[in-house]
């Protein structure tokens, strides 16, 4: 019998058109979008569906969009394989996708959810208009290798590992010159490739600082219960049940590397062997056969 768990895509994962078949042919999946569309104030269904690009992958646009669409492959999942979702013992979400994942797991309503990660969004951003920065993709490294490049290339500002994704897949975050210096010399260091990524700025440091007092004092005004499964925290890698030890895990993400590598690890090791990529894109299944390649991961939107 094998053990079931859902995997959540975090930002990165956006692309114009992800939803629309399953807002078009399940009643479910378009209330979610019709309701997200009362509680934010604009048609977030058309910019997922339409577009435009530009605005889907800001900060504020990519989050929302991306935990609605997530919520929206579980209903089309629901619909096309009901026992999987009936059996699902845990999961576990890329950064934004960990608010998807607590949803899921009952630990968040729908509508709290979305309020959060739509402020989470708009804080993130506004760190980043406030301070020009970005994340580098650092590939064919060790972990200790490319703190040694951060260590090189940080200049006194802001450059350290962001994500540690899987073997020879590590992001780092930082100002925008340290990015570059790092992009620069991580060929000389080893590196097969240094790729820049699309997003608005050095996520998951200390740049994001000003995003936390926001996003702490909103989580505690927001109701949140025991999950009824394991949901992994990008922090630490363990599951947690208590609403506040939640809380608080929620609010150190944005400044924390993403140990995602270590979280698919845990899940391997207690004996998940059946695992679905639930939302748009294929990020997490490729990053997942790079940890363990015998393993089976679907994707709902295929």
């Amino acid at each position: 019998m094998s053990k079931i768990a859902f995997l959540f895509p975090g930002q990165g994962a956006q692309t114009v058109g992800m939803g629309r078949q399953a807002a078009e042919t399940l009643p479910a999946a378009r209330r979610l979008y019709d309701r997200a569309n009362e509680i934010l104030g604009y048609d977030l269904a058309k910019l997922c569906f339409e577009g435009p690009a530009e605005e889907l992958d800001s900060t504020s646009g990519s989050q929302p969009a991306l935990f609605v669409t997530s919520l929206a492959a579980i209903e089309l999942l629901r619909k096309n394989s009901p026992d999987a979702v009936l059996a699902c013992e845990a999961t576990a979400g890329l950064s934004l996708g960990e608010y998807t994942a607590l949803v899921f797991a009952g630990a968040m309503e729908f509508d709290d959810g979305l309020r959060l990660v739509a402020l989470r969004g708009e804080a993130m951003q506004e760190a980043s208009d406030a301070t020009p920065s970005g994340m580098v993709s650092i590939l064919g490294l060790e972990r200790s290798q490319v703190e040694q490049l951060c260590e090189k290339a940080r200049g006194g500002e802001v450059l350290q590992i962001a994500n540690i994704l899987c073997p020879g897949n590590i992001v780092i975050s930082g100002t925008n010159s340290a990015c570059e210096r790092a992009a620069e010399l991580a060929g000389p260091a080893g590196a097969i490739k240094a790729v820049p990524l699309a997003v608005a700025g050095a996520f998951h440091t200390s740049i994001m600082n000003s995003a936390v007092d926001k996003l702490k004092a909103a989580l505690a005004e927001t109701r949140i219960t025991r999950p009824t499964i394991p949901v992994i925290s990008n922090v630490d890698a363990q599951a947690h049940f208590e609403p506040d030890a939640i809380r608080d895990l929620l609010v150190k993400q944005v400044v924390s590397q993403v140990r995602w590598e270590e979280s698919m690890r845990r899940l391997l090791d207690e004996g998940y062997d059946q695992f679905y990529e639930v939302g748009p894109g294929r990020v997490l299944r490729g990053l997942l056969k790079r940890i363990e390649r015998r393993v089976s991961c679907q994707g709902v939107f295929d």
